[in-house]
């Protein structure tokens, strides 16, 4: 893992489970703790409209933060079938 931890720890599983299913996380941004990059970026996954994700530092729940970066990995309309 080349970044650091997210303090949370129900964020960081999420994140864990986004690079699991090959997206990149890297932190750092003006507003938000990182980005969660698609590894299929392209023109036929939803017009790019889900393939860059923000990721906040201290969201108001945590826990539902945690769920909504999760159903954007598990809903990519690119996701390999393999790594369900």
């Amino acid at each position: 893992m080349s970044r650091k931890p997210h303090p949370d720890k129900d964020i960081e599983k999420a994140l864990e489970h986004a690079e699991s299913h090959g997206w990149t996380v890297e932190q750092g941004g003006s507003h938000c703790w990182g980005r969660m990059y698609c590894p299929r970026n392209d023109d036929s996954c939803r017009c790019g409209e889900f393939c860059i994700t923000s990721v906040w530092s201290t969201p108001r729940n945590a826990g539902n933060h945690a769920r909504q970066l999760r159903r954007v990995v598990d809903n990519c309309t690119a996701r390999d079938p393999e790594r369900a």
